[in-house]
Parts: C-alpha cells; structure tokens; sequence
C-alpha cells in the first residue's frame, strides 16, 4: 500500500522546489509523475512555479468540485501508468478532495506527495491542510527562517507593503500588491501589535 505525505512549510520554504525535485529524480528513474493543483491557486497559471525561478507545467488542475479520485483513475486508464502524484497548494483542496487523495494513495497505490501552508496570515487552518494533518501517513516539515534569522513558523500578509491581520483568507502572492513574508511567532506577534497601534 502507498502512502499519502503532507510536506508544510511557511513561505519560502521551497515547497515547489521540493516538489520539482521530486518530480525531476522519479522521471530520471524513467518513472511516471503526474503534477496537479487546484484552480484557487491562479500563480503561475498552468504551471508550478518556484520563487528560484524554476517552473513545471501541471498535468491536471483541479477545480472545488472535482472528484480527485476519479480523475487520477481516469488518467490511469487513458494515460497509463502514475508511479508518483505530486500535488502542489494542497491547503486549497477541499475536505473531501483531500479524502479522494488519501483513497488514491490506499486504494490505487499510487504514492501521494502534498506540499502546503498549514496556517493562513490570520493563524488560521486550511481546510485541506487540516483534513491532512489528520490522514496523512507522513507529515513532514520543510523550514525556512524569518528576516530576524530564527525559524519562521508563521505568514504574513503584506498589501501595498504594509502587513495586514485581517481579510478573506484566499489572496494570491503576486496579485492586488499582494505579497506574504516568513515569519517567526516573535516577530508576528510584534508586528501585530504594531498593526494595533498604528
């Protein structure tokens, strides 16, 4: 039986870079990777991209209402073979779409990779980042740090370059001046309290 993996990090963790890497080492083994992502995630468009600079096309992107399960056993049986299914943004899954994952893993036996935030700006869960913390075989941690040198564990959002602690929970890095930066819980809870006063 394969298992499903959920690799979470703050921004800049190298989430997607993780992500291609893996894909890169399956596919110089000759192995079948398909990349998938949810449609929420408009960065990029079409593609994994990489604040490196490095980008990968997507084989699927996967809309709220998809059956994810039904369309890997889809792809198994027009396409062929899927020895790995890596998938990028996964705190934007649904519920249920992270259950269809976790079924892809277990019942077709394909290993599952998800790579995602935990929490939002707001310190918030991700529906699909909740629901795989709770059925994920492996749960891994991929560190980066905060401008202040200690391990970031937090995002913040930045509009127009002035952080905000409140909003919808979904704005894209790179769209509306939208931007987000690591952070650790020192310097969150320093800039919140800032945010209060100005």
């Amino acid at each position: 039986m394969s298992k499903l993996y959920f690799r979470y990090g703050a921004m800049n963790s190298g989430k997607s870079t993780n992500l291609m890497q893996v894909a890169y080492n399956y596919e110089e083994r000759g192995m079948n990777v398909i990349v998938i992502k949810p449609k929420t995630d408009t960065k990029g468009g079409e593609k994994v991209v990489s604040r490196l600079g490095v980008e990968r096309k997507v084989d699927i992107v996967i809309e709220n209402k998809t059956n994810v399960f039904t369309e890997i056993e889809n792809w198994l049986k027009n396409q062929g073979e899927i020895n790995c299914l890596l998938v990028d943004e996964a705190q934007f899954f649904k519920k249920e779409q992270i259950d269809e994952l976790f079924r892809v893993a277990v019942v077709l036996n394909i290993p599952t990779i998800c790579y995602g935030l935990r929490t939002d700006f707001m310190m918030e869960g991700f529906e699909g980042s909740e629901r795989l913390l709770l059925l994920s075989h492996s749960i891994e941690e991929l560190k980066t740090i905060c401008t202040c040198g200690k391990k970031a564990l937090l995002n913040g959002r930045k509009i127009n370059g002035n952080f905000v602690f409140e909003g919808e929970q979904v704005a894209i890095d790179g769209e509306d001046s939208v931007e987000y930066q690591s952070l650790c819980p020192k310097c969150y809870y320093e800039l919140l309290n800032k945010s209060k006063i100005d």
